[in-house]
């Protein structure tokens, strides 16, 4: 039985380089699990630790059927209230709204075969087996479209550096905003040191 890797099925959506580049991305289907907070917090690895039971339980269903996948990487989309934060640049948000103030959306990516009633049965699983936030988590969809994205090397707290270079090539190019800023997570943040992290940061654009 073959098993679907996602990273290498969709090699543009999981690879990006050191420069802002333009890409373009169809609908796909994620797990997802919302928060707020702080993401060094108790209350994100919570989450993160809520969502992957889910993933496996899902994988584990569908290799019952001959259709098994790896389990993608762990992906989020962050805002905050634009409001209460008004004229930010994408670069100064980082530093300047309080992380305790970012809202958040955990998502990893599904093959297109895994259908709703996987889902729902992965979340049942997860549950009997402890996993009390289970319940929390949703199929998600969505389409991503033409979107801006640069890859981050080094610690979480300097990404406005990269966040600065994609802002000024937006600039340059008349781009604006079209969605939520999203991140996908290359490197395991929980093992691998901060000067070692690799994160895609993307900005869906029109």
């Amino acid at each position: 039985m073959e098993k679907m890797d996602l990273a290498k099925k969709f090699k543009t959506y999981y690879n990006a380089v050191s420069k802002p580049e333009i890409v373009d991305f169809g609908p796909a289907q994620y797990l997802s699990l919302t928060g707020s907070g702080d993401p060094s917090g108790e209350a994100f690895a919570a989450n993160i630790a809520t969502l992957y039971p889910v993933a496996y339980a899902i994988k584990f269903r569908c290799k019952t059927r001959e259709n098994d996948f790896t389990v993608a990487k762990l992906e989020g989309q962050w805002w905050f209230d634009m409001d209460a934060h008004p004229g930010l640049t994408m670069a100064d948000a980082p530093a300047r709204v309080p992380r305790s103030e970012w809202s958040y959306r955990l998502l990893i990516r599904l093959p297109d075969f895994v259908t709703e009633e996987d889902v729902a049965a992965g979340i049942a699983a997860a549950s009997k087996k402890g996993v009390e936030k289970a319940k929390d988590v949703r199929l998600f969809r969505m389409h991503e479209g033409k979107s801006l994205q640069m890859l981050h090397k080094g610690p979480f707290s300097r990404e406005g550096e990269s966040l600065q270079v994609m802002h000024e090539y937006m600039v340059a190019q008349n781009l604006s905003h079209n969605g939520l800023h999203h991140e996908i997570y290359l490197s395991d943040f929980r093992k691998t040191a901060p000067e070692k992290l690799k994160t895609i940061l993307r900005e869906p654009v029109k």
